[in-house]
């Protein structure tokens, strides 16, 4: 009886993960929406790709099926349990973090891409899409093994998240005189070493990974962007999108926390402005405090 109970709850549980919501109307919209403003926006990149189909072929053998998979798996993750309230944290993260990461890597010239821009615009708005797709593939695997315990979780982490930060010592390691390579292993060192909750970070870090790898098998097969070390993809690239995935979910922490406590502090700091000491008058300057608010 127990275990059809413990069947059941899991069922509604990957329901309510996978749901369709009002607010998947929005987000799968503006999902295409983007798709064809960069099309119109950078027509001549489309137009080039579009100009490599060769009409004596079949279609089906030049037809890019990685990109296909990629494309709708990405709608349908996005879409599954939308709620645009907690999504928006995760869009605004995405964006400036992926703009943050595509700056570093173009700049330091761990990877170019074929446009050599540096950062190209036109892959900054695939940061929060994966991260929304991210998001979703970490409660299903939430719900598949909910059964770990914070001790196989707590392992897991300090066994996989060291062993990443050696290879990405290893991997930038040509880059180490450049400014932005030191901030980002700073701060890739500060999360490893800064855990808040282990299963969350592991789950997340392998949603991430996973996601990682289509991505970047499509990225650098195609030469859409090219590493330095000319694999496709490298395993560090990969893994990457992992640590990424943790940074924003740890960033999109901090700032909810950050806009949260706006209110109170705007309060306390108009409270500590307007106070009048005893035995001061009302008039006189001295009686206002905290005027640096």
């Amino acid at each position: 009886m127990s275990q059809d109970k413990s069947t059941a709850g899991k069922k509604n549980r990957l329901v309510a993960a996978l749901g369709w919501t009002r607010a998947s109307y929005f987000l799968v919209s503006a999902f295409f929406a983007t798709v064809v403003l960069i099309a119109i926006v950078w027509w001549p990149l489309a137009e080039e790709a579009l100009s490599y189909f060769d009409p004596h072929r079949p279609w089906w053998v030049q037809f890019d099926w990685l990109l296909l998979g990629d494309f709708l798996v990405m709608s349908f993750l996005i879409t599954a349990g939308a709620d645009l309230k907690a999504d928006s944290w995760i869009v605004v993260v995405g964006l400036v973090g992926g703009l943050v990461i595509e700056s570093w890597g173009t700049q330091t010239e761990l990877w170019t891409y074929y446009t050599l821009e540096r950062p190209p615009l036109w892959i900054v708005p695939a940061w929060p899409i994966a991260s929304l797709s991210i998001d979703r593939l970490v409660r299903l695997l939430d719900i598949g093994i909910e059964k770990k315990g914070v001790t196989f979780f707590r392992w897991t982490y300090w066994l996989v998240m060291p062993a990443f930060y050696g290879l990405m010592l290893y991997f930038v390691w040509p880059t180490m005189t450049q400014s932005l390579t030191v901030m980002a292993l700073l701060l890739c060192a500060f999360l490893v070493a800064t855990p808040t909750d282990y299963r969350r970070a592991v789950l997340t870090f392998a949603a991430g990974s996973g996601l990682g790898y289509f991505l970047e098998l499509w990225g650098t097969t195609r030469a859409c962007w090219t590493y330095y070390t000319l694999q496709t993809p490298p395993l560090f690239a990969v893994l990457a999108h992992g640590m990424a995935a943790v940074a924003f979910w740890r960033a999109e922490l901090v700032l909810r926390q950050l806009i949260a406590r706006l209110p109170a502090a705007a309060a306390a700091c108009r409270a500590r402005r307007w106070r009048r000491p005893a035995g001061k008058e009302a008039g006189n300057p001295g009686s206002r405090q905290g005027a640096d608010c």
